[in-house]
């Protein structure tokens, strides 16, 4: 059972349904993807985990029982509408947030002044929000959404409006807060990150779940049989039965080939019959498609 459960979770705005019989289940101690296109009804739901709007149908559950207003203190919410107040000095602002986490103020010092060392922004505590560039505030609001050691953290789009180098700083900091023990939920267009990061995702398109469950598993299931083939000493040709040859560059006598495996070929099978052929073998392997194409496959397919 995992730390977040929702249940046929349902939510409508007038005649716009939002969310239709929606199911996730979260693993405790994991980084879950929520990812689909613009309008598929991941924000919503997000809102509905936080208790910032109420469902029409369907449950959320917080550690196997009913989710409620004291469970949202345990939560981190990165929202994708950024939103600090430009007029207040830095410190001030993340000792309010801070503090309305439930942590005294020693405390909120102490812990934020660890976070600003770590993130090499010590000078900015006595400047005003408004002196600061997107990334600089963006560094300081996810600052603000962790510092309180929440069990589970929200990120929507937490890289938007990072340079590669913070961005990459940002996703070593989700990894390490996971090894923590925080359970993270992370809704990203970045098929990159999704990749890299989580171990499960849930694909919500047009108000529903379209698929669920591990990232590995799921981009085995959406494989074509294909293989990477890198060979030298002579050139390939298909077996039939076995596997044809969609491709071969040929660079200077070394060979980069993709193959078909034919019915139910496995890769034994496969290297038996291109050894057969007298070539050297430099390296074979099972070609996985990338979340990005699996993404948009099931997409379109539902357009």
């Amino acid at each position: 059972m995992g730390l977040i459960q929702c249940k046929n979770v349902c939510k409508s705005f007038g005649e716009k349904v939002a969310l239709d019989k929606v199911s996730v289940d979260i693993p405790e101690g994991k980084i879950f993807g929520l990812l689909g296109p613009n309008g598929a009804g991941k924000t919503t739901l997000i809102r509905i985990i936080n208790r910032i709007t109420i469902p029409n149908g369907g449950e959320v559950l917080f550690d196997g029982r009913p989710i409620t207003q004291d469970d949202v203190e345990k939560i981190g919410y990165l929202p994708e509408e950024r939103g600090l107040y430009r007029k207040m000095k830095v410190g001030e602002q993340a000792m309010y947030f801070a503090r309305l986490k439930g942590m005294s103020s020693r405390e909120a010092a102490q812990e934020l002044k660890k976070w600003f060392v770590r993130f090499g922004i010590e000078s900015w505590w006595n400047k005003k929000v408004e002196e600061l560039s997107k990334g600089m505030a963006q560094k300081v609001q996810f600052i603000t959404t962790v510092v309180h050691k929440p069990s589970l953290l929200i990120l929507d789009e937490p890289f938007s409006g990072f340079d590669p180098v913070n961005a990459q700083i940002i996703r070593e900091e989700i990894l390490r807060l996971k090894q923590e023990g925080a359970t993270i939920i992370l809704s990203t267009h970045n098929m990159e990150s999704v990749e890299e990061l989580c171990d499960n995702i849930a694909l919500i398109n047009k108000s529903r779940v379209v698929i669920t469950g591990g990232v590995d598993e799921i981009r085995h299931k959406y494989g074509n049989n294909n293989v990477e083939l890198i060979y030298t000493g002579g050139h390939l040709d298909s077996v039939p039965g076995v596997f044809s040859v969609l491709s071969d560059q040929d660079d200077a006598g070394r060979h980069t080939a993709v193959l078909a495996l034919e019915g139910d070929t496995d890769g034994n099978r496969a290297l038996k019959e291109i050894i057969a052929q007298n070539v050297t073998v430099n390296s074979f392997k099972e070609l996985v498609p990338r979340m990005n194409d699996i993404f948009i496959k099931l997409v379109t397919e539902e357009a």
